[in-house]
């Protein structure tokens, strides 16, 4: 299953990728394939990885009612962290997942089913890329650097667990959002509920969007026996899909009111519009879903971008106020 978009043969571009993406026009020819490798043309995953993270920072930052000179760093390191974990986490699922990506329409022509990377080289790039992630985490306080190592687990259990649970979708979540975590932690020096709840929160937008992404496969899926909370649900996935978004909206809301607990009504009543922005967007992306629609279904699966960022604002004029 893949994009309509045509693609040149011989060329190495990815089925999936976006069309025209900044690897495929200008990075240097022999770094291409190990940026796909890195999804680095399909930068949707680096931001699902990302906003977590800044919605973790400004709530620590309006629960505490302060922000520090560190919170620019952090805000800024969360970006370069989610860009290198993000793309050490898609090599460590392609060398895993090689002998399936093969057999899979959307898949087979990544880096290293179609014969550009080899599994040495991509190894070898796994580990620089986790290599220098690893410096920018240690630039954080002690108890944010052990809960990133911890974070590690959930990357490395990830690729495996569509061999063995119907609900993959979980996996991927408890690892992406896990930076809603370790930055309230960087920002706060401990672990709250607050950030807790917010994680929770993340977990559950991950198994509405992963739902709605793994529909592209189901076919090939069911064929080679790969699990997915999407073939699971089957054609019941629209009433699952609303159970993950009132469990987003909730477990968001609830995240925010313990985060500005005790301070400005005024400011809270902003925050809250937050996660409510994110559930709107979420309710019109289930208007639209078709589950036949490979095309429709990765536009949709793409949007969540801009779903995760409607929160931000609120959050940070919350924090002004």
């Amino acid at each position: 299953m893949t994009e309509a978009n045509p693609r040149p043969e011989g060329t190495g571009t990815v089925a999936d990728a976006v069309a025209g993406n900044w690897v495929d026009r200008y990075a240097p020819a022999p770094a291409r394939p190990y940026l796909r490798l890195s999804r680095a043309d399909r930068p949707i995953g680096t931001w699902l990885l990302l906003l977590p993270c800044w919605w973790g920072l400004l709530l620590a930052m309006l629960h505490d009612g302060q922000a520090r000179w560190f919170d620019l760093w952090i805000f800024v390191a969360c970006g370069l962290g989610a860009f290198l974990m993000r793309g050490a986490g898609c090599t460590w699922n392609d060398i895993t997942d090689r002998h399936i990506d093969g057999s899979v329409a959307r898949t087979a022509s990544r880096p290293i089913p179609s014969g550009r990377v080899s599994v040495r080289g991509a190894l070898v790039w796994l580990a620089v890329q986790a290599l220098i992630a690893f410096a920018i985490l240690l630039t954080f306080p002690p108890m944010a650097v052990a809960l990133g190592i911890l974070a590690l687990a959930p990357v490395a259990v990830y690729p495996f667990a569509k061999r063995f649970t119907w609900w993959p979708q979980v996996f991927l979540g408890i690892a992406f959002n896990w930076g809603a975590l370790l930055v309230w932690t960087a920002h706060t020096g401990r672990l709250e509920w607050p950030a807790v709840i917010l994680y929770l929160a993340g977990i559950a937008w991950t198994l509405f969007y992963d739902t709605i992404y793994a529909h592209q496969d189901v076919e090939d899926d069911a064929l080679i026996g790969v699990k997915s909370t999407a073939r699971l649900f089957g054609d019941r996935s629209p009433i699952w899909l609303r159970r993950f978004l009132v469990a987003t909206v909730a477990l968001m809301t609830a995240a925010v009111i313990l985060a500005a607990k005790g301070g400005d009504p005024i400011a809270l009543l902003v925050a809250l519009l937050g996660p409510w922005a994110l559930g709107l967007h979420l309710v019109q992306q289930l208007a639209r879903l078709d589950t036949n629609d490979t095309k429709g279904l990765l536009l949709l699966f793409r949007s969540n971008r801009n779903a995760g960022l409607l929160p931000l604002p609120f959050f940070a004029i919350a924090l002004l106020l």
